[in-house]
């Protein structure tokens, strides 16, 4: 191999300003960053130079992406996720309590994203509490896919099996919720080949990276670690709607073209949780989102504020 040796790889791991990465040949192998300012995460398709003087792999440009899933960081800024999605799968269970908050952000972080999102009941051997059933035929009935199943007994597996097949989807979700099962129980030797892909990055557990695995009969599965919360990169929401599927079949309604659906007059967003057709729990969902939204602004640099 020698230093003009040129390669379009896929990246399955990465963690700073390294990506173990897939070539075309099916060769996994470790491969640096040639610049801090390349932004790369989980199904990039990225350009990989060998160096043979320093005998290893440089990664120096990124392929353009058909999709990007972005989350605001600790310091407000936007961070890449994964790349290249079709579907978002977000994980929910009876146990812990789902955070409804935090599933409608996973949501309205699809939606601006472009990408098909499916919320998916782990456990269903154990019940949600009846509030929760009530959210959860609200999201259904604004247009959600809701499908049940059962890491432990395999109850759905089947049916999840054939809707993420052939396409690459991510699931994302609190901790405990059983993520990790489901992984195992879709991608057999997942534990294995985590462990393979991250061979060499000495103190690094499997929980706190994103891998992608490649599905039997055909899509992939990228997996994430669990959260107590997230944030969609505020800059990339639509400012009309913010990612929520209700407020953009409603916003046209409104009386005024800028309307932000909080005190405006002749809002059809408002007269809608009033009359009970949109959810009173993911309007204020929304209402969360919007202050975020401004807060975020107002700290961000001149520079960088976007509307």
């Amino acid at each position: 191999m020698n230093s003009a040796d040129r390669s379009l790889a896929l990246v399955l791991v990465s963690h700073g300003g390294m990506a173990r990465v897939r070539l075309a040949d099916g060769t996994a192998v470790l491969a640096r960053a040639t610049g801090r300012e390349l932004q790369f995460a989980c199904g990039d398709q990225v350009h990989c130079n060998y160096d043979a003087r320093h005998d290893q792999w440089q990664l120096d440009a990124i392929a353009p992406r058909r999709s990007a899933l972005y989350r605001t960081n600790a310091r407000g800024r936007p961070e890449l996720v994964a790349a290249n999605l079709d579907c978002l799968a977000v994980v929910l269970a009876p146990l812990p309590e789902p955070d409804l908050f935090v599933v409608d952000r996973y949501l309205a972080a699809a939606h601006s994203a472009g990408l098909t999102a499916l919320l998916l009941a782990n456990k269903a051997d154990l019940e949600f509490s009846p509030g929760v059933r009530a959210e959860l035929a609200a999201y259904t009935a604004a247009g959600c896919e809701l499908l049940s199943c059962c890491a432990q007994s395999g109850a759905g597996l089947t049916a999840l099996k054939a809707r993420l097949q052939n396409q690459r989807s991510m699931l994302v979700g609190q901790s405990g919720v059983g993520k990790s099962s489901l992984l195992r129980a879709l991608v057999p030797g997942a534990d294995a080949a985590v462990g393979e892909l991250l061979k060499g990055d000495e103190g690094r557990h499997t929980t706190s990276v994103s891998c992608l695995h490649d599905l039997p009969g055909g899509g992939a599965l990228i997996d994430s670690p669990g959260v107590r919360d997230f944030a969609p990169a505020l800059e990339y929401l639509d400012a009309r709607t913010l990612g929520f599927a209700e407020v953009a079949l409603l916003a046209p309604r409104c009386r005024f073209a800028d309307c932000a659906h909080l005190q405006e007059p002749d809002c059809a967003v408002r007269a809608a949780v009033d009359e009970g057709s949109m959810s009173a729990r993911r309007y204020e969902s929304y209402r969360r989102l919007y202050r975020l939204h401004q807060q975020l602004r107002a700290r961000a640099p001149r520079g960088r504020r976007k509307s």
